[in-house]
């Protein structure tokens, strides 16, 4: 644990032997077990852990509205249980999901939040114009907060729970679901309250946000793993972590094999190829492949750390019943999807909304077995292209052809070839997993045996087994996404689609997800995906980046990448792309007006 002084500068959040548990159905779970620790005053420390380590919990105990089972909470030097009303008026909470009024506007919102928290008139219409301004959000305060980006959502969310200039400001999970652009711009207002002596404890799914912090909480299963600043996390790794190349091999199998190779803890797709981490300081290179050192990241310890305690990710040969009927798969060989004809084909699509027009005349083809990412900030039509081509919105005009029929003509025939996950968790959370896997399996017309069948098999290779009378909305959000992705296969589709299905899911389930994905495509499943972790992208064979309703950049990441490669930039990230040219296309927009 950090040293401090805590004479000159008390703690700002002290937890001592915190116990917190809950009933969920028949089972107890222990939320918290024994945790203690301390959160420096005026930085920023970020909390983090796998889904299910009582991140959330902590967040709940230190603004009051929960007490511990056992143990001590002292928040600013007062303990919740006696002083929980006199901490909430220095305290500043914005949870996971912020409660804004969408049919208010801005500045309703602001004014109900002033209401709730009881500033005076004096107070508030300076604070007003100071959030105001911090956020980026005055010219907006006549809209409509349901009519915002989901960035500027969260930015509103923000300046709510910073109404009272709380000395203690607790943030979970700020960033879920928002674009790169919007991270950027959410985690430089988190920077710049250190200037004005508010302590920030912020989770995050995000491990790149977490090397942005002071000092890091890592939790697992409710203890807490270890505390210190990301550098002490990724010294240890110093050696052990390499760049993996190999002329012949594609990244993803490349990934896969090193995934599953002894000594292995962790291998990720980058652009340049896969990232590995190694247990030992020696290189595990076979035939053909080309292993470079490189420095190690967050991400690497976080995964290190946790890769021991976590289950086995999905063997190679778990997703077997999820692969299309013999007739449609592909030969022994393998041949490139490429080859094939384009089981997605998108012409002059255009989507209007009384008189805005969302989508705006765009066009692409996807072959076969391909992962083909759909990029593009919030309120870009992404979702809306999505649902269009899911035969679940309607297009205002165009040519749109899924698994060779018109959609525009007979959707429902194209159905029973997609598999679709959406970007909010659709489930029917007060049906338990397995009601929801029944009824799923009823939906896609399952019978007789091979109903049973395919129910086995979504509980054994989703590892549901343990759910199964659990309610769907109490499932950890990991096992949320287990469960949605199991339901969308039921019926081994040959197409689909996934809009945003890691949203807010840990690191570990990430890596999970994805090794499902990467065999689906190997065994000649078409998916399409949207996504804000720029990472994921790299895993896409081909990638359309959106702004505003029309398509910027189609191609390969690399060749995405090298739109905005420059002398000054000479190996741009995904990230560096995506912000360069959707920053530089609305510029372009707005002189235009």
């Amino acid at each position: 644990m950090p040293a401090q002084d805590d004479a000159v500068e008390p703690p700002a959040l002290v937890l001592e032997a915190v116990h917190k548990h809950f009933r969920q159905g028949r089972r107890q779970v222990q939320a918290l077990k024994g945790l203690s620790a301390r959160i420096a005053a005026g930085g920023v420390t970020g909390l983090l852990g796998p889904d299910g380590a009582g991140k959330t919990t902590l967040m709940r105990l230190a603004a009051g509205l929960l007490l511990p089972d056992a143990g001590h909470v002292r928040v600013l030097g007062r303990d919740t249980r006696q002083e929980a009303a006199t901490i909430q008026q220095d305290l500043g909470y914005m949870p996971q999901r912020f409660g804004l009024y969408e049919d208010l506007t801005v500045q309703e919102n602001l004014d109900l939040y002033a209401d709730l928290q009881g500033l005076d008139a004096a107070q508030r219409n300076a604070r007003f114009v100071e959030l105001l301004r911090l956020t980026a959000l005055g010219p907006f305060g006549q809209r409509r907060a349901g009519a915002l980006s989901g960035g500027m959502k969260q930015k509103l969310g923000l300046a709510c729970a910073l109404l009272r200039a709380p000395r203690l400001l607790l943030l979970d999970e700020p960033t879920v679901g928002v674009d790169p652009i919007s991270r950027r711009e959410l985690w430089s207002i988190i920077k710049n309250l250190r200037a004005q002596d508010v302590t920030v404890l912020v989770s995050t799914a995000y491990l790149d946000e977490a090397e942005l912090c002071d000092d890091i909480l890592l939790l697992h299963e409710g203890e807490l793993l270890a505390q210190q600043p990301p550098a002490a996390f990724e010294a240890p790794l110093a050696g052990r972590c390499y760049m993996v190349r190999h002329a012949g091999l594609r990244r993803r199998p490349l990934q896969a094999a090193l995934q599953a190779r002894a000594g292995v803890l962790d291998a990720l797709v980058q652009a340049e190829g896969v990232r590995v981490v190694v247990e030992g300081r020696a290189p595990l290179a076979q035939g053909g492949e080309d292993w470079q050192p490189v420095p190690p990241r967050f991400e690497d310890a976080f995964v290190s750390l946790l890769r021991k305690a976590e289950p086995e990710l999905v063997p190679d040969a778990a997703l077997q019943a999820s692969r299309p009927s013999p007739a449609g798969e592909r030969g022994g060989c393998q041949q490139s999807a490429v080859d094939e004809a384009p089981v997605i084909e998108v012409r002059e699509l255009r989507r209007f909304f009384g008189s805005f027009e969302a989508v705006k005349g765009i066009g692409f083809s996807v072959r076969r077995g391909e992962v083909f990412g759909l990029l593009g900030a919030n309120g870009a039509g992404k979702s809306t292209t999505f649902r269009m081509l899911c035969g679940l919105l309607p297009a205002s005009s165009g040519s749109l052809r899924v698994a060779g029929v018109d959609l525009r003509r007979a959707s429902a025939a194209a159905r029973g070839r997609i598999g679709y996950v959406s970007q909010k968790f659709a489930l029917y959370g007060n049906l338990s997993v397995a009601q929801n896997l029944s009824f799923f399996a009823s939906a896609y017309g399952l019978r007789g045996a091979r109903r049973q069948q395919r129910l086995d098999w979504a509980r054994r290779e989703f590892e549901l087994g343990a759910y199964a009378e659990a309610s769907a909305a109490d499932l950890p959000l990991g096992y949320k996404q287990r469960l949605a992705l199991a339901c969308a296969l039921l019926h081994q589709p040959s197409i689909l689609f996934l809009d945003e299905p890691t949203s807010g899911v840990d690191p570990l389930a990430r890596r999970e997800f994805w090794q499902r994905i990467n065999l689906l495509a190997e065994a000649g499943v078409t998916v399409m995906i949207t996504t804000h972790f720029m990472e994921e992208a790299e895993y896409c064979d081909h990638l359309v980046l959106m702004s505003l309703g029309e398509i910027l950049a189609f191609g390969t990441p690399q060749e995405i990448r090298g739109k905005v490669k420059t002398e000054a930039m000479p190996a741009p990230s995904m990230e560096d792309a995506f912000i360069g040219l959707i920053q530089a296309h609305e510029a372009q927009v707005r002189r235009a007006a």
